[in-house]
């Protein structure tokens, strides 16, 4: 897979996604990178720490969050995309899910991310697919009511994969995330991790996207700033069930998970 015109072995490594989110209200770090100087900062920061691409992220997605217009998240996530654009050689992702806002950053975003699967915005399947740009494709759904949790989810999943395939989106282009933290229950967000090489299994790269998230604070009984071992814990997982990329606040802790999981598994010092 090909990203800003870099090579990524998604058969064979696995990446990161490092989160900067230029919100005031992010469940984890809300308002503290929602300045242009702050983001660039921790932007280099990232990228020091080993952070194979930049995931900005203008709208909070967290339960209960305040939905913002496309202007409002425009106006965030332009200035700061351009900002990244212009000083680091980095592929950046656009986290949303709206396709005027993927539109008015095009010329500054190499993968768009999106939470709800092409099923919230009738023209993102067709901004996506005119882009061919490559894109991340979460699993969401609008009530958590399941017949049969992972039937269901895949069938979901494969749902969002036809309408891609319709709109023409190439599928060397399409990355997997299970959508820990989204519409499922605490045991049904363990599955989704658990059953990793299920979703893999389906022919594309896979994203595992846990970091500091619910799941880990019930079962740790921790704090959003005390998770980064029980995220640490779940990098390790995605990587032995086969996913290409782990989505991360934390990356140093997270490149040296995948380096030492990576080498036990290969028996070998682990290289990108």
């Amino acid at each position: 897979m090909k990203i800003r015109g870099k090579e990524f072995d998604v058969k064979n490594n696995v990446y990161i996604m490092g989160i900067l989110n230029v919100t005031p209200d992010s469940f984890s770090d809300g308002g503290s990178f929602n300045s242009l100087d702050k983001a660039l900062f921790r932007t280099q920061e990232m990228i020091a720490q080993g952070a194979d691409i930049i995931d900005v992220g203008g709208e909070s997605t967290r339960p209960g969050y305040t939905k913002i217009s496309d202007q409002e998240e425009i106006e965030r996530v332009c200035p700061i995309l351009r900002g990244i654009r212009e000083r680091f050689d980095v592929p950046v992702s656009l986290d949303s899910y709206k396709s005027d806002v993927i539109k008015a950053s095009l010329r500054n975003i190499d993968l768009i991310n999106d939470i709800w699967g092409l099923k919230y915005d009738d023209k993102m399947a067709e901004t996506v697919a005119k882009s061919n740009l490559p894109y991340c494709l979460m699993h969401n759904r609008e009530n958590s009511e399941y017949n049969s949790f992972f039937d269901d989810f895949i069938a979901d999943i494969k749902d969002s994969l036809r309408i891609a395939e319709k709109a023409g989106i190439k599928k060397e282009n399409i990355i997997l995330d299970g959508g820990v933290g989204f519409a499922k229950s605490y045991e049904q967000n363990l599955q989704v991790i658990n059953r990793t090489e299920q979703l893999c299994a389906l022919g594309y790269p896979v994203m595992v996207a846990a970091s500091r998230k619910s799941v880990i604070g019930l079962t740790l009984d921790k704090k959003l700033n005390e998770r980064v071992t029980g995220t640490v814990a779940t990098t390790v997982i995605a990587v032995m069930k086969g996913a290409s990329f782990v989505r991360v606040h934390d990356i140093s802790e997270n490149l040296d998970a995948i380096k030492m999981a990576k080498s036990v598994l290969e028996e070998r010092k682990w290289t990108k």
